[in-house]
């Protein structure tokens, strides 16, 4: 890294610390000049000297290449490259960050829209979060301001979508698109990374910028479930008797975010990024037997997992239950009293 990089690196430092606050240094980084670093492509074409973002800037703060160190497969290991900030600037600025996050936490726990703010209809009108309760059970919406203001004519074609399922997908894709390790929780991807949120009708559209700051668009099919469908149960085996009800609107819901955890947590073993069970147990503050169960939701029959998030599993076979079933699909199958499909 040439000096006048290292230097400008050094500002960024000590500024944030200095000032506490991303917003305040993206201001300051503003008025002095100082935008992300121009590189020229293999194309020729050049990205970068731009104003910083809150994720670029929070990548770069977060960065241990400075202090002479590089990540690999979740461990620390001393890097080729000699460091260019001072290691006591670089742990202060760490303890200020993680202060900072857990600050942002704690002032935003009364709302659970992630996406608040971010998120708009096809016509360009901001959704806002609200909910409803039925039966006792609080479920979770982003709405078009229109339909909330008595406008519904003005409204996109998708106006009400459920808040739960758009933010799980969301995050989801974004990590992916990231390649964002797993110490980085949905909600902090989410602020620093992803821009705007579109909801169309047959898909979401999600921008974002990337570690370098460069915008990007990418794409999630979806389809908004119909209000009032009838729902075909799995079938029970022979001599099974068959309750007409299907799954709880709630049970559904959360067993549709662990399926959704349980395959990304095990992606994150298989591939390394996390070492065990009690790691991410330490992550997601729960039990590591928690997770263990959670995790053996990754393997379930497929026809099953289909079922669940089409709302076609009987009532009473939840989290649970499944969590416990063995690892062969048959044998989950005759386990549940559902006949297996052929």
């Amino acid at each position: 890294m040439v000096e006048k990089d290292a230097a400008t690196v050094r500002i960024i430092f000590r500024r944030y610390l200095e000032l506490g606050s991303l917003d305040l240094l993206m201001k300051d980084l503003r008025k002095r000049g100082i935008v992300t670093k121009v590189q020229r492509l293999r194309s020729g074409r050049t990205i970068g000297g731009i104003a910083f973002t809150r994720g670029p800037l929070s990548y770069l703060l977060r960065n241990r290449f400075f202090v002479g160190e590089v990540v690999y497969k979740g461990e620390v290991l001393p890097g080729p490259q000699p460091p260019i900030l001072d290691r006591a600037l670089f742990d202060a600025v760490q303890a200020k960050l993680a202060e900072q996050y857990n600050n942002h936490v704690r002032t935003r726990s009364s709302s659970e829209a992630l996406l608040i703010g971010k998120i708009y209809d096809d016509r360009g009108h901001r959704m806002s979060p609200s909910h409803a309760r039925k039966k006792g059970v609080r479920y979770r919406y982003y709405i078009s301001l229109p339909l909330l203001d008595g406008r519904p004519e003005q409204a996109g074609s998708i106006n009400r979508v459920p808040a739960a399922q758009i933010e799980n997908l969301v995050a989801n894709a974004a990590r992916r698109d990231l390649a964002a390790g797993s110490e980085v929780a949905d909600r902090e991807l989410l602020h620093d990374h992803v821009t705007r949120v579109t909801v169309r009708t047959g898909e979401i559209l999600v921008e974002l910028r990337d570690a370098a700051g460069e915008p990007k668009t990418i794409r999630i099919p979806w389809q908004k479930p119909p209000l009032k469908r009838r729902r075909e149960l799995l079938p029970p085996t022979s001599g099974q008797r068959e309750d007409p009800r299907s799954i709880r609107a709630d049970a559904r819901a959360r067993l549709v975010v662990a399926l959704s955890k349980g395959r990304r947590w095990l992606d994150e073993l298989a591939s390394r990024r996390v070492k065990n069970v009690e790691e991410i147990a330490n992550r997601e503050s729960c039990s590591a037997r928690k997770v263990s169960m959670t995790l053996s939701l990754a393997f379930l029959a497929p026809g099953l997992v289909k079922a669940a998030i089409e709302g076609r599993l009987p009532r009473g076979v939840g989290i649970a239950r499944l969590c416990e079933l063995p690892p062969s699909w048959s044998e989950q199958y005759q386990r549940l009293g559902i006949a297996q499909p052929h």
